[in-house]
């Protein structure tokens, strides 16, 4: 079994198989793992990080056999072979890492990974002709149905189908990057985005695809698509729509509608291609009859494609291709890790001191390395304050997220007085003011360790007037009235507090998921 070469920064939930061998590049920096639990771990965690932790490795890299195991609850923090695992509440999956000693594994592994690089280095003179269509820029997963319902003959006509319309995209190296997933009992991951670049090759794939049979999984299929096919590793490209066509003939034999949920949160754009839909008679045989409308990215009649039959489709492939060319219809592309400003606003005060200091930048960081920060991306800004306020960094200074945790790195202790007030109004103003023609959704988290010498209710309630919804995380001895008339509605979910800094720590993922979950409904 030869080992795949991954990078210091994949993570389990990036890997395909149940168990998967897997090489680990020598020299990460061990400061940057992100790893929860210990032994075993979040599927969150990284896999490199996670395999030095467990001693499994050392910084030199090498081999290590990945299994997949059911999420749980309470992963611990373990600090083991320099690296602090951290705490987690809960995660649906996880994984175990073991040496594998196997010498000519590593050898295949290597020269995998050393000759990466030049695949994706063509002679200058054939991209012209290699292109593809520049005005369809789109990773596209072409979900088929290869389950009985559909059988063989159809299967056949349906892979025709799908073949036309991947010739008429006009695939190419700066053009869509088209892949196909089978969906049956099991979904196969048939070809990925990387596997092929030019069109007469995806069609040559598509023609080969064997039919499968069994049940129609379609949600299944769908969910493992949305959370699998995309990744970078696979070819998936920054800021470009992701898109999942899903061909179902008939009906679904599963509930689909929990994969539509994963697929928006995922910023996947889900299109539906029925086919013979349910017949009055065989409407009793489906399970939901409104899974068109439960799965695809928007109800609005735009995501969703109807033809009676797999028989004469041709005139159905240009329509479909003008629908998969709408770059700005894709309304699911825009998630909460992709489309969110956030300001941190510190407390600087005497009373929080030296070490708690660099606590609450450590919890700043670990929250804002969980988005995708760009120039067309999230942003992040931060401002101390005492009696005086001090811009650390503003939303347009950093757009790459080693930028940003190196700055919030090298943010320096003030000391002095606590002026909440004055500080929400002065952020509002400078930070976030700029920043009011953003297509992003403005979030600002205030952390304080105590009473504010002026008022905050005024300036926090002008700042969520602005369109900033604000979260107030507290420390020690900030009282509990300040926390709730600085933070948005419900306040309640809005308002966090930990008697220790250290207890920062554990806040990180409902931050997040608070952030996400507003994002979210702002957007219904």
């Amino acid at each position: 079994l030869a080992s795949t070469a991954i990078t210091c920064f994949t993570r389990g939930l990036d890997l395909r198989k149940e168990t998967e061998d897997v090489l680990c590049p020598a020299n990460c920096p061990l400061w940057q793992f992100y790893v929860f639990g210990d032994g075993v771990y979040a599927s969150l965690s990284s896999i490199c990080g996670a395999a030095i932790h467990s001693g499994v490795i050392t910084s030199a890299g090498g081999a290590v056999r990945v299994q997949t195991l059911p999420g749980q609850e309470n992963y611990p923090a373990v600090n083991a072979n320099g690296i602090q695992s951290q705490v987690l509440a809960r995660w649906a999956s996880s994984f175990s890492v073991t040496g594998i000693k196997n010498t000519a594994l590593e050898a295949i592994g290597r020269s995998v990974s050393t000759a990466r690089p030049s695949t994706g280095k063509r002679p200058k003179k054939l991209l012209d002709k290699k292109a593809g269509n520049k005005d369809c820029k789109a990773d596209i997963a072409f979900l088929i149905d290869g389950s009985y319902n559909i059988g063989q003959r159809r299967f056949n006509l349906q892979k025709n189908f799908v073949g036309k319309v991947a010739m008429m995209l006009g695939i190419g190296t700066e053009g869509p990057h088209v892949g196909v997933v089978q969906a049956s009992e099991y979904p196969k991951i048939e070809f990925y985005l990387k596997n092929f670049t030019a069109a007469k090759e995806v069609l040559f794939a598509i023609k080969e695809l064997g039919f499968r049979g069994g049940n129609s999984n379609t949600g299944k299929a769908l969910k493992h698509t949305a959370q699998k096919f995309f990744s970078s590793e696979s070819g998936a490209r920054k800021g470009i729509p992701k898109i999942i066509v899903v061909f179902l003939d008939g009906w679904p034999s599963d509930d689909i509608e929990e994969a539509g949920i994963v697929a928006r949160e995922f910023g996947v754009n889900v299109f539906i291609v029925s086919v013979a839909k349910p017949t009055t008679e065989e409407l009793g045989m489906v399970q939901d009859i409104g899974f068109v409308d439960k799965a695809v990215c928007r109800n609005n009649g735009f995501f969703s494609y109807q033809m009676p039959t797999w028989f004469g489709t041709t005139k159905y492939v240009k329509p479909l291709v003008q629908k998969l060319c709408s770059h700005e219809q894709m309304l699911c592309s825009k998630t909460c890790y992709n489309s969110v400003n956030i300001g941190f606003l510190i407390d600087g005060s005497s009373s929080i001191g030296d070490s708690n200091f660099r606590l609450v930048l450590e919890f700043i960081s670990n929250v804002a390395k969980a988005f995708e920060i760009s120039d067309i991306g999230s942003k992040i800004a931060a401002v101390q304050f005492t009696y005086d306020q001090r811009t650390e960094f503003s939303f347009t200074d950093y757009t790459t997220k080693e930028k940003v945790l190196s700055a919030i790195r090298n943010i320096r202790y003030m000391s002095g007085g606590t002026a909440t007030g004055d500080a929400i109004s002065f952020t509002t103003r400078n930070v976030f003011g700029p920043m009011k023609d953003s297509p992003n959704k403005n979030f600002l988290v205030v952390l304080t360790d105590g009473q504010s010498y002026d008022d905050v209710r005024g300036p926090a309630a002008a700042a969520q007037k602005a369109g900033i919804t604000v979260f107030s995380v507290g420390v020690a001895w900030a009282p509990l009235d300040d926390l709730k008339d600085m933070a948005s509605e419900p306040r309640e979910s809005h308002t966090f507090f930990t008697r220790e800094f250290t207890g920062l720590e554990q806040m990180v993922p409902d931050i997040i998921r608070g952030i996400c979950k507003d994002f979210l409904e702002s957007k219904q």
